[in-house]
């Protein structure tokens, strides 16, 4: 009777463990993934915003958004770019080099020789 009554209790024991209720899982939530390239957002030192969009650059000021720069860029390659701009403000044209040394660092030169660090924005 002892044995009867022992699994009558487990089989009831296992009959309301299935019958409870469990919170579903969450479903994954994919992250962005890393940025690629150069594509995006990046800010100078000084706060200038360049933009490089589908082979379009654009330099802005963040207080009033002025233009201060446009052109083209094209990826010479994974981690090189080079950029062809025209300055409103100087009215030049000139070509940069920039190199993607980290997914967050752009180090660039102008054909003039100035140095300059790009950071990109999230």
């Amino acid at each position: 009777m002892k044995i009867r009554t022992l699994v009558a209790l487990v089989g009831a024991a296992a009959a309301l463990a299935a019958c409870t209720m469990s919170s579903p899982r969450p479903t994954p939530v994919a992250a962005n993934p890393a940025p690629t390239g150069v594509e995006g957002s990046w800010a100078d030192p000084n706060g200038i915003i360049s933009t490089f969009q589908s082979g379009t650059f654009t330099t802005r000021t963040t207080d009033s958004n002025q233009l201060l720069a446009s052109g083209t860029y094209v990826n010479t390659s994974p981690s090189l770019v080079e950029i062809n701009m025209t300055s409103l403000v100087r009215k030049t044209q000139s070509k940069v080099n920039c190199a993607l040394v980290a997914q967050s660092q752009l180090n660039c030169t102008s054909d003039a020789g100035a140095q300059f660090t790009l950071t990109r924005r999230m």
